[in-house]
């Protein structure tokens, strides 16, 4: 795909030698979206500082973490360092023997070769603010060029950040694979990214991650709530030590953004590479528009929430910016009805359930699958309200199990379940005040946030915690809190229901978040009424506001799923999308669904587990390779939808290679491929 980049350049300058302007040709200049906020970039050499590790290399970024000079004021430069220390590793297992090194890794080049160097990449990385002006949604954009960029076959990848993180969230994900095959990564938090705000001492992060106090901020807080100095002061005075987070507690339910930002990410790309390779205008102020979607390939990718922002951007995508989507584990929501998922002989259960509707029914169940012996609270309480059968400790973990399973979990999550306990927890309260838009002092299900000490009491961050918070948070800050607890507030594993008066983890407050999913009483079955039904009605109308519509406008898409994924489970999500998508666009979707067995959301399972688990990350990768090739050569067709069956190893002290984690097919055996006929899916067993 050539760029004739100089045309409109040499026309201008052929009209003016002619001594002419009355028929020159109108320049498309480069103009900067109106709601980008103030540029910053910087340069990195690849040595001491880079793109991808911030100077620490391949070695460095599996060593612990560096320390800072001075961790009570650490620089934006240490901060930044950090954050892609932590996020790399958060989304990768980091184990040599898991793969890190051989099979992925800065070292590993972009054909999977491994070399014996440090990985680092060289560039210029730009960051602004995407707002309305009113500095209340500062959604952070982030573009890293690579030194090894060819306008003459320019590409850009979005690395949309997953889960709550903050902007390089995906820089271990997407943004790995996009800076290795020289593309502009196009990054965005999303507005849901890490911003903290502590009651105790006023205080923000900035855009640099540097804290600061509210007032001394202004519009450059990543977040501050929205509440008047006298509602600040009464809650600081009445809960010490709780704080506020953007994603739950911006009052904007950012996920039914989630497209937009990305799609705003990549029109950031666009403008930052035309300043950079455009040539300058007749004005000598503007750059006339070089690269454009029509000439550059640009794929939209990432993981988990950033996958699913991928896919909403596609479905948004007026403008023409994305060629094709490749994501991995996407937490998407599809519109329910009109389709059918099965797998094998049978209809699954539980096809295209709300991320709030299934983590709020895990969060009752997995804190039970995870109790021990001396500490059954959870089960026994379940079995006392009638929503758990079994004699013993055992029989009713089974039970737990059995319910998950009929709820639309697979049974390859079994092994998983007890570790979820606490992720669904956090998700589930997550959620319910993001989807609600509820204010931080609105307590709901008398849940909140804060740090806690030995004794499970909520207590304030330390100095230095809030210092690093934005390298070290993973964007839902502290513990959950149930307010309401016998005795106090207690975080929630420690806390015990006025309902019961067990030790049960908080039920009373998880019960009630499941009666805002459902729009009834979790024990009882009756509506819901009065101040309860009201939220309950809040937290659906967000809900809605998020769900996909399945139309990828006809571009070719490849979904990548871990079958054991405990936390986004496939018939939930991916299947399910598969199969409102072929509602929409039926015989003409480009779309295509690979399954990988033993593989689940968290690769660091791989190395906990390595008997049940591999690694997904490296296909992602290998989506993002067959995508490329595909959208520059229509020669290199996408592999089928099909089951890829992986091997597990026995014990983690075997390397996993390339026989664990066997690659797609071109022609998938019938017992691997997975069929869409009509409106509905069949997924092999």
């Amino acid at each position: 795909m050539q760029i004739k980049t100089l045309v409109l350049a040499l026309a201008s300058l052929s009209a003016t030698a002619c001594g002419s302007n009355e028929h020159e040709e109108p320049e498309d200049l480069n103009l900067k979206p109106g709601y980008l906020g103030d540029i910053s970039s910087k340069t990195y050499d690849g040595v001491s500082d880079d793109l991808l590790t911030a100077g620490l290399g391949k070695t460095g970024l599996a060593a612990a973490a560096p320390a800072y000079a001075d961790p009570a004021n650490p620089t934006a430069a240490e901060l930044r360092r950090n954050a892609l220390h932590g996020n790399y590793r958060a989304v990768l297992d980091i184990a040599a023997n898991s793969g890190y090194g051989t099979l992925y890794g800065p070292n590993v080049d972009a054909r999977g070769v491994a070399g014996a160097g440090e990985g680092k990449i060289a560039g210029t990385e730009y960051v602004a603010y995407a707002d309305d002006g009113s500095g209340n949604q500062n959604v952070t954009l982030l573009v890293q060029v690579p030194a090894g960029f060819d306008p003459k076959y320019p590409c850009i990848v979005t690395g949309t950040s997953s889960g709550s993180r903050g902007i390089y969230g995906a820089i271990g994900s997407a943004g790995e694979w996009g800076l290795k095959n020289n593309c502009a990564v196009a990054y965005s938090d999303k507005g849901s990214g890490t911003g903290l705000y502590t009651f105790d001492d006023d205080s923000v992060n900035l855009q640099n991650g540097v804290r600061a106090t509210r007032t001394a901020a202004g519009k450059n807080s990543i977040f501050t709530p929205v509440l008047s100095d006298a509602e600040r002061a009464a809650f600081a005075a009445a809960y010490p030590g709780r704080i506020a987070f953007k994603h739950a507690h911006s009052q904007q339910n950012p996920e039914k953004d989630w497209g937009k930002t990305t799609l705003q990410a990549v029109e950031f790309a666009f403008y930052v590479l035309n300043e950079k390779y455009g040539v300058l205008a007749r004005d000598n102020k503007n750059h006339v528009v070089a690269l454009t979607p029509k000439n550059t390939v640009t794929i939209a990718s990432s993981i988990s929430n950033g996958a699913g922002s991928a896919l909403l951007a596609a479905e948004q995508d007026t403008k023409g910016l994305i060629s094709g989507v490749a994501a991995t584990e996407p937490q998407i929501q599809p519109k329910s009805g009109g389709y059918t998922v099965r797998q094998g002989l049978a209809a699954v259960s539980g096809q295209g359930k709300s991320l709030f509707d299934y983590s709020t029914y895990a969060a009752l169940y997995q804190p039970c699958i995870a109790a021990t012996a001396g500490a059954p609270g959870r089960c026994t309480a379940l079995v006392a309200k009638g929503l758990l059968s079994g004699g013993d400790l055992t029989a009713q973990q089974n039970d737990a199990k059995a319910r998950l399973r009929a709820y639309g979990w697979l049974a390859d999550s079994d092994v998983l379940q007890a570790a979820h306990a606490g992720t669904n927890v956090l998700v589930a309260a997550t959620y319910a005040y993001a989807y609600g838009k509820f204010a931080v002092t609105d307590k709901v299900c008398g849940l909140s946030f804060a740090p806690t000490d030995a004794t499970a009491a909520p207590v304030p961050f330390t100095a230095a915690q809030k210092a690093s918070s934005f390298a070290t948070q993973n964007g839902i800050l502290g513990s959950v809190v149930y307010e309401d607890s016998v005795g106090g507030a207690k975080a929630y594993v420690a806390g015990v229901s006025p309902s019961s008066q067990l030790a049960d983890q908080s039920l009373d407050a998880f019960l009630c978040l499941r009666s805002l999913a459902t729009g009834v009483d979790a024990v009882s079955g009756a509506a819901l009424t009065g101040a309860l039904a009201a939220q309950s009605a809040r937290v659906k109308a967000g809900v809605a506001e998020v769900a996909a519509t399945g139309n990828l406008r006809g571009k070719p898409a490849i979904i990548v799923h871990g079958r054991s994924d405990t936390l986004i489970p496939v018939n939930f999500a991916s299947r399910a999308y598969v199969g409102l998508n072929a509602t929409v666009e039926g015989g003409a979707s480009k779309l295509r669904y690979i399954e990988v067995t033993n593989a689940n959301h968290f690769d660091s399972f791989s190395n906990a587990l390595p008997a049940n688990i591999v690694p997904l990350h490296v296909y992602l990768f290998r989506a993002l390779d067959v995508m490329l090739a595909n959208l520059r050569s229509t020669a290199t067709p996408l592999p089928p939808s099909q089951v890829v069956r992986t091997i597990t190893r026995a014990d983690n002290t075997s390397p996993i290679t390339i026989a664990n984690v066997p690659t797609f097919v071109s022609n998938p055996t019938s017992p691997n491929t997975i069929a869409v006929s009509g409106t509905t899916i069949t997924v092999p067993d």
